[in-house]
């Protein structure tokens, strides 16, 4: 027979979850998802891609090997899914042990339900793979530290925290930096030897990553946090040097990479500089304002229970320790939030797993203090119950507004995509990947789609796609290839065709015939983003 804790802290999550995705579906936050697994499936590329570079260090080759022999399977939504499930255990997993004792069996339940369904919900409804290593390398940390005296609990936090580093190492080491506090609290004098020991781990990962990187991969990385410094961050201002730096700076704003001789590291020394005065006036009071906007909108029942913890240890004073470092603690909390969100930015995929995490960290300080059973008083149970009423309308709203955002997607694609063919020059098809369900994976034929937009655009299997096509691995050539070619379908965001046409006008070589793109049908009004189909004309200059 299955023990109770068994089924709330193994059961009860994998039900929880099971029973959102069916009631409100699973959504992707962002296009990136069925961009990694285009690229995964060598429909972006050549092959399989066996190696992402920045992410998924040793789970590419896995993932690309299961895509090649059972393609018909949503292999990155259940592995990433899976991985979530088991950091949602581990999270039950800390709360028990935080709880019991300290409230009755049924509170017990009702309290992990609760929290679920404030508190992380959102991370299965509205899915990123970046929210997988934040929240598995930091409960994986809790989870050790609580146990630290038991080395299974030992390996299988470093476990987590390993798994996590392997998809991003950057979302791991910030998921790690937020536990550490609950962590010390958890572990107390043994805290140190856990996070010694995750310290190592990760040190001996992250120095075989930087001996192993070659050349190309280090280019590809600086890259990587240049574009993102300008696109994402808003942190450069253009200064563009000639008409080269313009068309060059215009193919960053697009977020058209692939072309080296363009897009490089030089063109961002020349043309991007960071102002600190400008970007203090223009951009941190614009971030702040939306940061305090979406904390507020969407998180008010985690800030709640932070002013409520706050204001438990200022009411008894006397039964919590350390109070100083409490304090601190917050604080640190409030300018890690704020300077990530002022000076770069916190979307919901890192807002809320750090939101998650604070609680936690805040709950192992609160709940290591023994108490009798709580017992909430009619006030504090009608104000509960208007949270939870507040958040459930608006998490079925958002499922509702994702739902018709992802119909409206998969119908338009279709639409416009017909019978998938052998090959497709796509320019912002990648906005139709938005809110994308994890398992149901867009139908593209192999090695079929070549994008002029994109972050993967930047990704070193471009070139030898390239290569695969036309027999070149030069852009401004394989895409003179392809227009000769009437099978070819271009399906692009009228937004980016000016730049595209500016682009082969500036790339043309004397004595070559002028191609531009012109709309196979009218563009009107409010339809410059979503991609549509175009049409190659070949004009002999005189």
């Amino acid at each position: 027979m299955l023990s109770p804790k068994f089924l709330r802290v193994v059961v009860l999550p994998a039900a929880l979850l099971l029973l959102a995705g069916l009631a409100l579906g699973c959504y992707y936050e962002t296009n990136d998802d069925v961009t990694i697994t285009l690229l995964l499936r060598g429909v972006a590329a050549a092959a399989p891609v066996t190696d992402l570079h920045l992410y998924f260090h040793g789970l590419a080759p896995l993932l690309a090997g299961l895509y090649t022999h059972f393609p018909a399977l949503p292999w990155y939504g259940l592995l990433l899914y899976g991985l979530l499930y088991a950091a949602t255990v581990l999270a039950f997993a800390v709360l028990d042990r935080l709880l019991r004792g300290q409230v009755t069996a049924g509170a017990l339940v009702g309290a992990l339900v609760l929290f679920f369904g404030l508190a992380w919900l959102e991370h299965g409804l509205w899915f990123n793979y970046v929210r997988v290593p934040v929240l598995l390398a930091g409960v994986g940390l809790l989870y050790a530290a609580q146990r630290a005296e038991r080395l299974p609990a030992l390996l299988l936090g470093l476990l987590a925290v390993g798994l996590a580093w392997l998809i991003r190492p950057s979302a791991a080491l910030l998921g790690l930096l937020a536990a550490v506090p609950g962590a010390l609290w958890l572990a107390r004098r043994r805290g140190a030897v856990v996070i010694a020991a995750v310290t190592l781990l990760l040190g001996v990962a992250q120095l075989t990553l930087s001996l192993t990187r070659t050349p190309a991969e280090a280019t590809y990385r600086r890259l990587d946090v240049l574009k993102s410094n300008l696109n994402d961050y808003h942190l450069y201002q253009i200064h563009p040097q000639s008409r080269l730096d313009s068309l060059g700076v215009r193919a960053v704003a697009h977020w058209a990479l692939g072309d080296s001789t363009l897009v490089n590291e030089a063109l961002f020394r020349r043309a991007t500089r960071f102002e600190a005065g400008t970007f203090g006036r223009e951009q941190v009071p614009a971030k702040l304002l939306t940061l305090v906007s979406q904390l507020v909108r969407d998180y008010f029942p985690l800030l709640l229970l932070q002013l409520g913890l706050g204001l438990e240890i200022l009411r008894n004073p006397r039964r919590y320790e350390g109070r100083g470092r409490f304090w601190l603690v917050q604080a640190g909390f409030l300018l890690l939030i704020l300077g990530l969100g002022s000076g770069l930015k916190l979307p919901p995929r890192i807002g809320l797993p750090l939101l998650n995490l604070w609680t936690l960290s805040n709950l192992s300080y609160v709940l290591r203090v023994p108490r009798r059973p709580v017992r909430l008083a009619p006030l504090s149970t009608a104000a509960l119950l208007l949270v939870v009423l507040l958040y459930g309308y608006k998490t079925i709203h958002r499922g509702q507004v994702l739902k018709q955002e992802q119909q409206q997607n998969v119908r338009q694609l279709a639409a416009w995509l017909g019978p998938p063919p052998r090959v497709l020059v796509g320019a912002g098809l990648e906005t139709l990947f938005k809110s994308w369900s994890p398992f149901a994976e867009p139908a593209f034929a192999p090695h079929s789609v070549l994008s002029l937009t994109g972050w993967q655009t930047l990704d070193p299997s471009q070139p030898a796609l390239r290569q695969y096509l036309t027999g070149t691995r030069d852009q401004p050539a394989a895409l003179r290839r392809l227009a000769a070619r009437p099978a070819v379908r271009w399906l692009l965001a009228p937004a980016v065709v000016p730049w595209v046409n500016s682009y082969l006008a500036a790339t043309r070589q004397p004595g070559q015939p002028a191609l531009v793109l012109s709309a196979a049908r009218p563009v009107g009004a409010g339809e410059t983003e979503q991609p549509r189909q175009y049409q190659v004309r070949v004009e002999t200059m005189k």
